[in-house]
């Protein structure tokens, strides 16, 4: 995949990509605990800084950290930043980069299916605050984005599991074709077929950049992108991290297809078809409709001026934008 307005993505090997980027220029990777095990001879190559794993690492304390680092490293102005990992790490790097010393050039290498499709694609870069998701964030793309497919393997079935909500998520906006396709192989046969999961990889993410050139701050079109978001969002606030952000997502996009049924905004038998999919990947679908999940979603980010924008599957390959108040919300999912 070549270039875009929004940078560079790449599939291939980090260690055959990274010299076109790196040539030249100081190199400080940032990478976690557990994504340090795979990489030894990046960090022998790189100065590097280690955080701990994990969605709790998204944190101001965790970015104050990397400051400090970089600052008794004499890292400058000219210091190129490349985050190794999955979402958290380079939400993190991205935000790092954007901020310190009013901001340094940096680079992903997606190690993880999630980042791959998502997290490191589109410019955001988001910490949390609060128990809240990415409430303090920029809008800054990477120079480069490096898929290494062969590292998909290392994923644990679950983190494996995550990312494939999110192509799940782009085929239910924009494309039949990937809705379909997805239903050829299981879980299994994907994750240790790399090759094969890589036509569906590439047409997701050509699916989000697709819609980040067109609306790069989130202003319009690009809020589709939110499919299933608004609810996730808020059972990771009140289940306490029980639930991967994929996991989180595809209930959140099952809910969010029952209550369109239910609403007479989406054909039953396209819901039906939404949720067996998710099941088909092992997914759970069902998460209670409470008072304290309501309260959850009145905190979301995304309200403006009173409103939400709840993204809402009329057809499987095309969405709509519905801004509602949070009584109109309430009342779609509990009518």
């Amino acid at each position: 995949m070549g270039s875009t307005e929004m940078g560079h993505v790449y599939f291939g090997m980090m260690y055959s990509l990274l010299p076109e980027f790196t040539e030249g220029r100081r190199v400080i990777v940032i990478t976690d605990e557990n994504v340090k095990e795979y990489i030894p001879n990046l960090l022998y190559q790189y100065e590097h800084i280690i955080i701990a794993p994990g969605e709790q690492s998204k944190s101001l304390e965790t970015v104050e950290y990397i400051y400090s680092e970089l600052i008794r490293m004499g890292a400058d102005r000219h210091t190129l930043l490349i985050g190794v990992g999955g979402g958290v790490v380079t939400d993190i790097t991205g935000f790092v980069a954007s901020t310190f010393m009013r901001g340094l050039d940096f680079g992903f290498v997606a190690t993880s299916l999630l980042a791959q499709v998502d997290a490191a694609i589109g410019g955001k870069n988001g910490i949390n605050l609060g128990g809240y998701k990415n409430m303090v964030g920029t809008f800054r793309h990477p120079k480069f984005v490096i898929c290494d497919l062969r590292v998909l393997d290392t994923l644990p079935e679950s983190e494996f599991r995550s990312g494939v909500a999110e192509v799940i998520k782009a085929a239910i906006i924009a494309s039949r074709r990937l809705f379909d396709e997805l239903k050829s192989c299981d879980l299994d046969y994907y994750r240790f077929h790399q090759w094969a999961f890589q036509p569906l990889i590439a047409l997701a993410v050509n699916i989000k950049l697709d819609i980040v050139i067109r609306d790069e701050r989130e202003a319009g079109p690009r809020r589709v992108l939110n499919l299933g978001h608004t609810i996730a969002h808020a059972i990771e606030n009140r289940a306490d991290n029980h639930y991967s952000h994929g996991e989180a997502v595809a209930i959140g996009i099952a809910m969010v297809s029952r209550m369109a049924a239910k609403n007479g905004l989406l054909d039953p038998q396209d819901a039906e078809e939404i949720v067996s999919l998710l099941k088909y990947y092992g997914f759970e679908v069902d998460y209670p409709f409470t008072a304290d999940l309501m309260e959850a979603i009145s905190k979301d980010k995304k309200r403006e001026d009173g409103l939400l924008h709840l993204i809402v599957p009329t057809a499987i390959g095309k969405v709509k934008d519905m801004a509602v108040t949070l009584e109109e919300l309430e009342e779609m999912f509990t009518k």
